[in-house]
């Protein structure tokens, strides 16, 4: 039977092509905001560090309701870092609005959300979005996404895709790329034409899959699915199974049941065949699981998760500072928060290690990583993190492989050669490129995981903020060899105490300095950057000897050049293998593994020599 009364749709994009911004609008004109209400923009992206860097991290539900049809849609992220996120909701929907850049055209995260959907036999929507770019090219663009559903093995169906042009912006749309729009009406349309409504069988036992982990700190976990066969009721007693862990079977009892509507959750006592539920009150409850009535415990097969591809290690802080700036400081807080993060986030892994204060937190890439770092900053943890390291495999024949990406460059013509030079030298293979209008040029790449560690701050600096640099995860292919990270050695200091302008004044002429004078030191921390490849260990606390004569220059101002003021990305990309990141809620801080000079020296010698 279908339910003709709803569609289910995901939102699925390359980073910036403005998914989040279309959502708005289709929730705004379908009437679920009061004419008079104040609504913030991008209003699906709720977390602050969302909002701050205008991306999308997790996947948003909503709802809407267009001529007695409720459309869920669901809202997901672009970047490659959270692809887990896009997985595993597509099987929530029977058909995607894949949205392209006007002017950027199909880019590598396009191609990566797109597969998902055609693999999964989903039906596309494609729409042309920011048509009102003055350099927009969208007959291209509708030609470069034709190309790439080739590339992708569409099939006929698949191919014969509806497109829509619009500038979700203005809030218009319309079905040629010349014909100007009134309203988002025409892509309304082709959602109630073009998507499938769901089916199932609504007389047959109750099966909802998990697709989502919602979690509030009030309820606990909430599971959110669709519910793909009989209905679903509160105070039912149901079992959970799953495909991939045969032996689960837990008896649970519904307590709360809620549907989308807008942006808010609304309480319901029974949902059938085709609606997108939340289920509170079920503890165990995890991505992957079937909810189903306990005469027919049947699992829905469930897509495996992409696995994480670096990882680094999270301590406890144990740094001559460490317990001054955080609340949370020990090592069971720093285990608690972290393996409650796996509550809702199904690409991390967290796992123990031999010493009880560290844990390896394994991740997709490294803005993953870098926004539950941020994440916990703000909630008041202090701890230390090492540098990022890939995770390595072996084939059958014991052969090392590491994680390939494929690198997307998009660069001013005069800055191509710099990036190809520096990209070679970090391993990397160019595989294609070609211009692409307005001076830029499109390189692209095929590049170990490790070698873009540490290199999008250089990238923008060589390109003078211009480049646009995207991944996308390639495969494992064979180890290329070493990869030298950095070419300048750090500025330790040399004791600890509180930096002064006289110390500092004579330590920048050595390197670029990221302490400025009154902030708090210690022996082995790093305090800026070396001009030369060796690290350095300076005084920055010295004092000027006090004498009874005074010069004509003596008492002239000492000149200082402002410190380098590392965000959290730049200090993770600089550190080295011998060095950590200290993270406190105020202060970043980077130091040396080894404090004690000699000792360090000494593991440094151990280390060559071994």
């Amino acid at each position: 039977m279908k339910r003709e009364d709803i569609r289910n749709i995901a939102i699925i994009a390359h980073v910036d092509h403005g998914k989040t911004t279309l959502v708005d609008e289709l929730l705004k004109q379908s009437g679920v905001f009061r004419d008079n209400q104040a609504v913030a923009e991008r209003v699906m992206d709720s977390g602050d560090i969302e909002r701050e860097r205008g991306i999308t991290i997790l996947s948003k539900n909503t709802a809407i309701t267009y001529k007695d049809t409720k459309i869920n849609i669901i809202d997901t992220p672009g970047h490659a870092d959270f692809g887990g996120e896009v997985e595993r909701v597509l099987k929530m929907v029977n058909g995607v609005v894949l949205v392209v850049d006007a002017f950027e055209g199909a880019m590598p995260q396009t191609k990566f959300v797109l597969k998902k959907a055609l693999e999964l036999e989903l039906p596309v929507i494609v729409c042309i979005n920011k048509i009102d770019r003055p350099e927009a090219r969208p007959d291209e663009v509708v030609d470069e996404v034709l190309e790439l559903f080739i590339d992708l093995d569409a099939n006929e169906e698949q191919l014969d895709c509806p497109f829509i042009f619009a500038s979700a912006r203005e809030g218009i749309a319309s079905y040629k790329s010349d014909e100007p729009g009134k309203d988002m009406e025409p892509l309304f349309e082709t959602i109630l034409n073009y998507i499938p409504a769901p089916e199932g069988d609504p007389d047959a036992g109750t099966q909802v899959l998990i697709s989502t982990i919602d979690y509030n700190e009030y309820v606990g976990r909430i599971g959110i699915g669709k519910v793909d066969n009989g209905s679903v009721k509160v105070g039912q007693d149901v079992v959970i199974v799953n495909a991939h862990d045969k032996d689960k079977l837990n008896k649970v009892r519904i307590t709360k049941l809620y549907e989308f509507d807008g942006l808010k959750k609304v309480e319901v006592t029974e949902a059938t065949i085709g609606s997108i539920v939340a289920i509170s009150g079920v503890t165990d409850i995890h991505i992957g699981d079937t909810i189903c009535s306990p005469e027919h415990p049947e699992p829905i097969p469930f897509q495996k998760i992409s696995e994480p591809t670096i990882a680094m290690h999270f301590m406890v802080n144990d740094s001559p500072l460490a317990g001054q700036e955080g609340k949370f400081v020990t090592s069971r807080h720093l285990r608690d928060r972290l393996f409650s993060e796996l509550n809702s986030d199904v690409s991390l892994r967290v796992e123990e290690t031999d010493n009880m204060d560290s844990f390896k937190v394994s991740g997709r890439g490294e803005l993953h990583l870098s926004v539950l770092i941020e994440n916990m900053r703000r909630e008041g943890y202090e701890f230390a993190v090492s540098k990022a390291e890939v995770l390595y495999k072996t084939d059958e024949r014991g052969k090392k492989l590491e994680p390939m990406e494929r690198a997307f460059v998009d660069v001013p013509e005069e800055f191509a050669g710099s990036v190809i030079e520096k990209l070679s030298t970090r391993k990397g293979e160019l595989q294609g490129m070609g211009s692409i209008g307005g001076g830029f040029t499109r390189l692209e790449f095929v590049i170990p995981s490790r070698g873009l560690i540490g290199y999008r701050g250089e990238f923008m600096t060589d390109t003078k903020g211009n480049g646009i640099l995207n991944t996308v995860f390639e495969d494992y292919g064979p180890y290329k060899g070493d990869i030298a990270y950095r070419k300048q050695g750090s500025l330790i200091a040399f004791e600890s105490g509180e930096t002064v302008a006289y110390g500092l004044f004579n330590a920048q002429d050595r390197g670029t300095l990221f302490v400025g004078p009154g902030e708090k030191v210690y022996a082995g921390m790093v305090i800026g950057q070396n001009g030369k490849t060796e690290d350095i260990e300076l005084n920055v606390c010295k004092t000027k000897h006090l004498t009874n004569t005074r010069s004509s220059s003596a008492d002239d101002a000492l000149k200082l050049t402002p410190p380098k003021v590392l965000s959290l990305e730049e200090a993770l990309e600089f550190i080295d293998t011998d060095e950590l990141l200290e993270i406190t809620p105020e202060n970043l801080r980077i130091r040396k593994k080894i404090l004690d000079p000699t000792l360090r020296f000494r593991a440094k010698k151990n280390a060559t020599n071994g």
